[in-house]
């Protein structure tokens, strides 16, 4: 899993960033073209290991059990490296492994304090390191000590990029040098058109417009121009170098006689940022540690093209993530795109049926492990269709939907709930909360239940009561990061 990472940046999504890795892995595998996650770090990752909605786990899993917990009792190898960004620590919940960094966000030049090495300090090297290689290097030292072992292994790769400071190798940003010079509005369009060349839309929406605070690109000054290509420049380089990565882990699984059976899925923790946190003067190059640079808004609605909104918000464009799964023995047919919809937490559910496992009763620290929420997708895998989740919830601070069926409620943290029909429009363009109020109504009443019995809080209509907004203050602060990480 990726950090930060827009919807359509990879090459195989219709992106300008050179992936051919993942690109050679989605030819020979199969796209999802409608996979959500958790709009946010944390609530993505919790989800992704518990099967269970955000609300729920929490940071420290309450009531969960995790994928390494799942798999480890069924004879599994678990080892993991990358961001944690969650409470507890992986080995205390199934990873027999683990290198990373706890923290939300570090540089990827000299790191910070902490980063681990299974239970104890990894003192970061002053030269040499990176983190996306570092990831990498361990990742494939922990396969290479289960050569002689019988037991399978499930890896669990959690890269910190594209995620801010941009920080990147200098010879990769040297790659991308001109390539966004058109700038945002030339290349977003450019983008949508291959977007819908690839199949990846499932229907003739059309391209979300600039927002409104958002400056077209011929507003700008010559230098401000030249800034904004360079931050995408550096962004780029980052996804390049993850690519790179890839290809490497791919052939150290091929190097162990694994890759025929090996299932191998790709995903993003949430669209593409839209803060501005840029903390360095623009002569600081993005190839050093000393550098803190960031794109914002604008290159965020090109990376989420053709979906509208960002990371944290529950429109399309926070929560929509390009999902690839790669599987010899099983995909026969590759280079297909799915429009079946998923979810971050059906992810649980396809690892245990994979495996062959069974969902724990309870988890390592003692406590009952209550019901998953998401269904495997390995029947989508296999070619055929299964019965999905219906409804599916999605929440992150002020923002909010439901999905059911071809419907979808959304709610941006301020105005009235908005209705969408995602069959003839997933960019959500045509608000159909007036003309089906009764329908909106009853979704938004669902969302209001399902929250109330998933954390004990109530919200009315758009926004909290004021009795309950005190106490769901609290309960943000003891579960969730703050809106900006």
């Amino acid at each position: 899993m990726v950090d930060d990472m827009g919807f359509s940046d990879l090459g195989c999504y219709g992106g300008e960033v050179d992936t051919p890795n993942l690109d050679r892995l989605a030819s020979s595998g199969l796209r999802f073209s409608q996979f959500y996650n958790g709009a946010k770090c944390s609530q993505s990752r919790s989800m992704l290991l518990t099967g269970r909605y955000f609300t729920e786990a929490g940071m420290n899993f309450s009531g969960s059990a995790t994928i390494a917990e799942a798999l480890g009792g069924a004879g599994y190898t678990t080892l993991m490296t990358g961001k944690w960004h969650l409470q507890s620590h992986p080995v205390d919940v199934g990873f027999s492994r683990y290198f990373g960094h706890l923290s939300g966000a570090t540089n990827f030049f000299h790191g910070d304090n902490t980063f681990r090495l299974d239970r104890e300090t990894f003192k970061v090297p002053k030269e040499g390191f990176y983190t996306t290689d570092a990831n990498t290097d361990y990742a494939i030292q922990f396969l290479e000590e289960t050569k002689d072992s019988k037991k399978p292994f499930f890896l669990y790769i959690a890269y910190n990029a594209p995620h801010y400071p941009l920080m990147a190798h200098k010879e990769d940003i040297a790659k991308y040098r001109g390539r966004f010079s058109e700038g945002w509005d030339v290349l977003r369009r450019r983008r949508y058109k291959r977007v819908k060349e690839l199949g990846l839309l499932g229907g003739d929406w059309p391209l979300t417009p600039r927002p409104k605070d958002v400056p077209s690109w011929d507003s700008l000054s010559e230098k401000d121009r030249k800034w904004e290509a360079y931050t995408m420049e550096v962004y780029a380089a980052m996804i390049d170098r993850v690519d790179q990565n890839i290809g490497r882990l791919m052939k150290k699984i091929d190097s162990l006689g694994a890759s025929e059976n090996t299932l191998f899925m790709f995903l993003s923790d949430n669209g593409g940022c839209p803060f501005q946190r840029t903390k360095t003067k623009r002569d600081v190059p993005g190839h050093t540690p000393e550098s803190y640079i960031t794109y914002h808004k604008p290159w965020a609605n090109l990376s989420n093209t053709p979906f509208r909104l960002y990371k944290q918000n529950q429109h399309e464009g926070g929560i929509s993530t390009p999902l690839i799964v790669h599987w010899p023995r099983v995909i026969s047919k590759g280079g297909n795109v799915t429009h079946a919809m998923g979810h971050i937490t059906d992810l649980m559910a396809t690892c245990l049926e994979v495996a062959g496992a069974k969902y724990p009763k309870t988890n390592s620290r003692g406590q009952k492990v209550l019901p998953m929420r998401g269904s495997s997708l390995a029947p989508i895998f296999r070619g055929g269709t299964r019965e999905a989740t219906d409804p599916v919830f999605f929440h992150f601070s002020s923002n909010r939907a439901v999905r059911s069926g071809k419907w979808k409620l959304s709610w941006a943290g301020k105005g009235p709930w908005e209705l969408y029909n995602m069959d003839k429009d997933r960019t959500e363009l045509v608000d159909l909360s007036g003309k089906f109020a009764s329908r909106a109504q009853e979704m938004a009443a669902l969302w209001e239940q399902w929250f109330k019995a998933s954390r004990g809080g109530k919200v009315k209509g758009g926004g909290e009561n004021r009795k309950n907004r005190k106490k769901n203050k609290k309960n943000r602060k003891q579960t969730e990061p703050a809106e900006g990480e």
